[in-house]
């Protein structure tokens, strides 16, 4: 799987994304992602799993230099002091000295955006992030946040699939260098019934599932991280590297988008989103 490079990081286009596993199961499809191929883990403290996420990754027998790990901090540790202990635990739960990259998981309504990011520098400046960034957040807030950052922030995760349109969090990321994380890249199973992407699969010998992550990945500057409790879909998200989309594939799949196409919605924590 092709590298993405962004303001100095070399990130795996396709990572394994893991919401929603606990326990066990998690330890043992990171385990099994691990051995299809993967090498792009990506966890946050709000997940509950980093213990097991760590676990599936000494399980696993390969370098801790093979595979690139992100974690998340969530906005209630946002304050200075114990944005930083926050961290430590993350580590600690690893049993990581260092994550390859630590993301602010949602921004924050009530710590200023300066104290976060200040303490997000102290803590790549200690060597516990090899690379920082930003999750969720606008178009207006990515702007505030690279031009608070003295370190260099390398992506900005958000919900993208082919039914939302992310077309100003995008050109934003791109305009900074940033690459654009797509969280929940199938829609929730909603890419393996629609007509379009599974026509389109059919002429490819892939399913509509396949080739949403495909259309994903083939941008210029984004990473796609779908998660699977199922080894079998695990591995046939990983069979990607294999067709390529024409052009007019591409524009007939973007064509699906709309701004209204958000599925993940957590409340109070969400910002006033871009209109498109």
């Amino acid at each position: 799987m092709h590298l993405v490079e962004a303001n100095g990081a070399r990130i795996p286009a396709l990572g394994f994304g893991t919401w929603e596993l606990r326990g066990a199961e998690a330890q043992r499809l990171v385990e099994a992602a691990l051995a299809i191929g993967y090498r792009h883990l990506d966890t946050a403290e709000m997940y509950g799993n980093e213990a097991e996420v760590g676990a599936g990754l000494r399980a696993s027998g390969l370098a801790r230099d093979q595979i690139w790990v992100t974690t998340k901090v969530w906005p209630d540790h946002f304050a200075a002091g114990v944005f930083e202990r926050a961290v430590d635990d993350c580590l600690a739960r690893l049993r990581l000295a260092t994550v390859d990259l630590l993301l602010l998981h949602w921004p924050s309504r009530t710590v200023p955006l300066s104290e976060t990011i200040t303490a997000l520098s102290r803590v790549h400046a200690a060597g516990k992030a090899r690379h920082v960034g930003i999750s969720n957040f606008t178009a207006a807030m990515i702007d505030e946040a690279v031009a608070l950052s003295p370190v260099p922030l390398v992506t900005n995760q958000v919900e993208y699939h082919p039914f939302m349109t992310q077309r100003a969090v995008l050109d934003r990321c791109r305009a900074h260098g940033l690459a654009l994380t797509a969280y929940c890249p199938l829609a929730r199973g909603r890419v393996f019934i629609d007509p379009v992407l599974t026509r389109i699969g059919r002429a490819h010998g892939k399913s509509g599932g396949q080739v949403a992550l495909r259309w994903l990945i083939q941008q210029p500057g984004v990473i796609a991280i779908p998660r699977s409790s199922s080894v079998t879909h695990a591995a046939a998200n990983f069979a990607i590297g294999d067709f390529t989309l024409s052009e007019r594939e591409m524009a007939e799949i973007a064509a699906l988008g709309s701004p209204d196409g958000r599925i993940v919605r957590l409340g109070n924590v969400v910002p006033e989103w871009d209109p498109a």
